[in-house]
């Protein structure tokens, strides 16, 4: 399993990052939205994992255009890492086309959940 963690954030990438290792996922890193969209364009990836408050564009917007796409990466899972406690983040995001919200600290347990269920939903969007 390929991920992509956009996340501004070194100390952060690198805790998700062990997290993956455990699983034998591999994790690629963007430190900004636009290095992850390019990325996108550039590699494949099974899920994206995005933080909202980065320099320049941010997670939402970042969002919108992986949904724009006009190819099959449009569909890629977004599962959204962040620290905002808002009390409408989890609405927000998904109306702005994200899969999943997870918190920050990012636990372990938050983590595989959220991606175990964007995998069993990508698949039953692939069979039908």
């Amino acid at each position: 399993m390929r991920v992509l963690f956009v996340e501004d954030d070194p100390m952060n990438r690198r805790v998700v990052k062990d997290m993956l290792s455990v699983a034998g996922a591999q994790m690629a890193e963007a430190e900004d939205a636009e290095s992850g969209l390019r990325m996108i364009e550039e590699e494949s990836f099974n899920v994206i994992l995005m933080d909202l408050r980065m320099p320049g564009m941010d997670g939402m917007t970042a969002i919108k255009r992986i949904r724009e796409r006009e190819d099959d990466k449009a569909g890629l899972p977004v599962i959204v890492v962040t620290a905002d406690t808002g009390a409408r983040i989890r609405e927000d995001c998904m109306e702005n086309g994200a899969d999943e919200v997870i918190l920050k600290p990012v636990a372990m347990k938050a983590l595989f959940d959220a991606m175990g269920k964007m995998i069993v939903r990508h698949a039953k969007r692939a069979a039908a």
